[in-house]
């Protein structure tokens, strides 16, 4: 998904290494769910989910949660046949049926028509790379 969206070895070498040893005990203890297709037994398209701890807030002023879309991915020659549409709705349902009515994402350039086209709006978050942290890449 990251080398689709332009990154390269030089992040997504470390990053990997990392991000197993961070998914492991999440798949495990459940905070990490998602969807997976397969077409004859081969992955084609996912997409990963999570419920992350947030304070009630305006959009959701009764709940203490969100929900939270990453790592959305489908195969290049599966594409254009609804399978991120699909996973989207796997998503909405999921996060309908564990209680939170609101949820995020993080959208790269080819994804972000797919989720304005399902009514997903941009927000006014920032981010910002802290200088000196140890792990913190820029770009």
């Amino acid at each position: 998904m990251f080398r689709d969206a332009g990154k390269g070895d030089d992040v997504l070498l470390p990053m990997t290494e990392h991000f197993r040893a961070w998914l492991g005990p999440r798949l495990r203890d459940g905070s990490y769910f998602g969807y997976v297709m397969v077409d004859e037994g081969v992955s084609v398209a996912s997409i990963g989910l999570m419920l992350i701890d947030w304070p009630p807030h305006p959009l959701h002023p009764l709940q203490d949660k969100r929900g939270y879309v990453l790592n959305v991915f489908v195969e290049p020659e599966y594409r254009h046949r609804g399978l991120a549409r699909e996973l989207m709705r796997l998503a909405d349902a999921e996060f309908a049926a564990r209680g939170v009515g609101y949820a995020v994402l993080h959208a790269t350039e080819k994804g972000r028509p797919l989720y304005q086209g399902l009514g997903w709006s941009g927000t006014a978050e920032m981010a910002k790379v802290l200088v000196g942290v140890p792990g913190g890449v820029a770009g």
